[in-house]
């Protein structure tokens, strides 16, 4: 006998309630719709781009260039802006609360592949150990002619 009312069949109701679980605990995860600040070093203000941006407990670090406090390549050639690279990327990272270790990926872009090893000697020497994931390509042209430029992204450790 028909009473007009239909039933849904169990597993629909389950699965409706495991949906409105998951989103329900879904606004109280990290990671969702986390608020950003931004790392901006001194003498950056005016371009179009920030050094750093933290999501969470993730800081993303913009690609750096060899340059000095003017904005002007560092004389020397790959070594020397090389380390002025990697010292704008620590001042980043302690800009915003975060360290060196914390650096989980990095990015090199050479302009010359062929300055790799002397990359190579000068980020040895400032990235801590254990060292982050790292990906190194040569590149058709950088700005400002560099030879190198250096992006990285750190994670909070708990």
């Amino acid at each position: 006998m028909n009473t007009g009312q239909s039933r849904l069949p169990l597993s629909h109701v389950v699965i409706a309630l495991l949906v409105f679980v998951l989103f329900a605990q879904a606004g109280t995860r990290t990671g969702f719709a986390e608020e950003r600040r931004v790392v901006k070093l001194a003498g950056t203000a005016n371009l179009p781009f920030s050094d750093g941006v933290i999501a969470g407990d993730t800081l993303y670090v913009a690609g750096q260039e060899g340059i000095d406090a003017d904005g002007k390549l560092v004389p020397g050639g790959i070594g020397a802006e090389s380390k002025a690279a990697l010292a704008r990327i620590e001042a980043i990272v302690h800009a915003a609360g975060f360290d060196l270790k914390d650096i989980v990926s990095v990015t090199v872009y050479l302009a010359d592949i062929h300055d790799f090893p002397e990359m190579n000697q000068a980020y040895k020497a400032v990235m801590p150990d254990p060292k982050p994931a790292r990906a190194t390509v040569q590149v058709a042209a950088l700005v400002n002619n560099a030879r190198m430029e250096i992006s990285a992204i750190a994670v909070k450790r708990k």
